[in-house]
């Protein structure tokens, strides 16, 4: 498998069928609807007016999952502390790629001098939250019944990993 940069014109599909995937069979998006095709190219600018990365793993040019990170929130304080995802394919899930995505994330985020990557995770999801303290994050926190999804209430937890970076944090 190879470690890739994904382009909208090379992985937009891929990465809408994995993300509605999520949404329709999971509580990994606390969203209802499929996302159009057309969200895609939304999705791909805010990626790239961020400077935000987008990771993905192919298997003989198959996508077998991504990995991504964008703003925590929009206040310019929170500009070292970042919110990743990573989704991996049905058939690629327990073989590893999850890990894989997510080191090299946390790699790119080390080189884009962030301080700060937050995983907002359904407290059920046990693969997840193992895969995140595997590589060092640490739960900081809750958020009891955030959201409502497939008729009960769902739990919102926060991970974190603490970054050596930036090398010179500055305001403004």
């Amino acid at each position: 498998m190879q470690l890739v940069d994904c382009r909208p014109e090379r992985h937009a599909d891929a990465i809408l069928d994995l993300l509605n995937e999520a949404i329709l069979h999971s509580t990994a998006l606390y969203e209802y609807t499929p996302r159009p095709p057309h969200s895609m190219d939304a999705w791909f600018a805010v990626k790239r007016e961020g400077g935000f990365p987008v990771i993905g793993l192919e298997d003989d040019g198959r996508l077998a999952g991504f990995a991504s990170y964008g703003s925590f929130r929009a206040y310019p304080a929170f500009k070292y502390s970042v919110e990743h995802s990573v989704y991996v394919h049905a058939d690629y899930r327990g073989r590893g790629v999850g890990r894989t995505l997510l080191q090299a994330l946390i790699e790119r985020a080390r080189g884009h001098q962030r301080h700060l990557l937050i995983g907002a995770i359904d407290a059920d999801n046990a693969a997840s939250i193992a895969l995140h303290t595997a590589l060092g994050f640490v739960h900081v926190g809750t958020l009891p019944q955030a959201g409502f999804k497939f008729g009960r209430w769902l739990d919102l937890a926060f991970y974190q990993l603490t970054l050596d970076t930036p090398t010179a944090p500055v305001d403004g």
